[in-house]
């Protein structure tokens, strides 16, 4: 028989836990040798992925705090290039706490945002490019115009080719690496997310569920490229804050090293 563990009523309010507490929670694997990577969502009660088209109808100030954690203990953010444009991404900006935190981590001081675009959709007028402290990386194919990715070169974003047509996303990992950014911070969208799943390359999930119905219409968070198989997960963490619900998911069968 099955065995049920009741969460609630003594559940753990995000609120009540320390900065450090939370850092020691959400910290990555100690001492990789490959990219490790966890996705962050953020999800209406029915699956939704936006309201409005924008994921900040389904926030909060406890799931900003994790998401904004999930930053700090990152060597890269990783994005696709639509959710990057509809969010009007800048990069990572400086604050006491995340650069103290990142420095005792022995991180620099910001991290990079990757972009994941097959066709280089990002120019250097972007806000990714022209609102930033650390230079962003832009990933993507052989094939996408050379005018594009010289003219990011020329405003000094990194470009990486990551595959012919598509981007392969081990390709892209690999090249992070090598560029010392192993500790991997996806932020979606939801294409992008499904493309790690596919290619068997989540380590974590950071799933927020919000108290709202959003209906019919919204992507779901994984849309486009089937999986093969089903990734088994365990739960690693459950907190919670005024009706939302922060669950953290790692992969049973993966080897942190």
């Amino acid at each position: 028989m099955a065995v049920v563990h009741r969460l609630l009523p003594t559940p753990v309010e995000l609120s009540s836990l320390t900065d450090a507490e939370l850092e020691r929670l959400y910290d990555y694997p100690p001492d990789l040798t490959r990219p490790w990577v966890q996705v962050n969502f953020v999800s209406s009660a029915d699956g939704a992925v936006s309201v409005s088209d924008r994921s900040e109808g389904l926030s909060h100030p406890a799931d900003k705090r994790v998401f904004g954690l999930g930053r700090d203990l990152a060597d890269v953010i990783l994005v696709g290039a639509g959710t990057a444009l509809t969010e009007r991404y800048r990069g990572v900006k400086a604050r006491e706490l995340r650069v103290e935190r990142r420095r005792r981590l022995g991180l620099g001081d910001l991290p990079p945002i990757a972009v994941v675009t097959g066709r280089c959709r990002i120019t250097p007028e972007d806000l990714l490019v022209t609102d930033t402290t650390v230079p962003p990386i832009v990933i993507t194919t052989r094939q996408a115009p050379r005018h594009r990715k010289d003219a990011l070169t020329a405003a000094g974003v990194d470009v990486i080719e990551a595959g012919d047509d598509v981007v392969d996303p081990h390709t892209a990992l690999a090249a992070l690496a090598e560029r010392g950014l192993r500790r991997v911070d996806c932020e979606g969208g939801p294409q992008l997310f499904a493309t790690l799943v596919a290619a068997d390359l989540v380590d974590q999930l950071c799933l927020t569920i919000a108290p709202l119905l959003a209906g019919a219409g919204a992507e779901r968070i994984v849309s486009g490229t089937p999986s093969p198989l089903p990734r088994t997960l365990r739960l690693e963490s459950v907190l919670h804050e005024d009706g939302f619900l922060m669950l953290r998911y790692r992969r049973t069968d993966r080897h942190d090293g």
